[in-house]
């Protein structure tokens, strides 16, 4: 299986991906910033219209389960940094709101965030090969758009 390269390229995104992320988190932590989970669940929030989303679909943006999800919208909560609103309309949902300190934790921590994604990835590839790179995920990707709500920019 080794020999096939698409099998081969796909181990190798699962390999990045596991040793990139808790870098990257790794790094937050020792600069004493929000945890990844809280940032991208912030960032969704913020680019959402109103600053808000649907429980449902913050589950279905955000770079974590939906029942994570779930779990870092009460964190955050807890610190104040977003809101649970209930849905008028529809009293089975609710939504989570960005707060003020929301935002001020997500402008605090982009400093943190941009330092780490450069340090564990950026300085060992060149632009080109980043934005090569960048290109063929969102290819190797593109047929599952359709199913998998895209997160926002970061």
């Amino acid at each position: 299986m080794a020999d096939e390269p698409d099998v081969a390229a796909w181990r190798s995104l699962l390999v990045a991906y596991s040793r990139l992320v808790p870098a990257v988190e790794a790094d937050l932590r020792a600069a004493g910033q929000i945890p990844l989970s809280w940032y991208d669940v912030l960032l969704e929030l913020r680019a959402a219209p109103d600053h808000r989303l649907r429980m449902s679909e913050l589950g279905e943006r955000a770079l974590i389960s939906r029942t994570r999800a779930s779990r870092v919208v009460d964190e955050l909560v807890g610190a104040g940094l977003a809101e649970r609103q209930p849905d008028v309309h529809d009293r089975r949902s609710s939504f989570a709101t960005l707060t003020p300190q929301g935002s001020q934790a997500l402008r605090r921590a982009w400093p943190a965030y941009r330092q780490a994604i450069d340090r564990r990835f950026g300085s060992n590839l060149t632009a080109e090969q980043c934005q090569d790179l960048a290109r063929l995920l969102d290819l190797a990707t593109s047929s599952n758009q359709a199913d998998i709500p895209g997160p926002a920019r970061r």
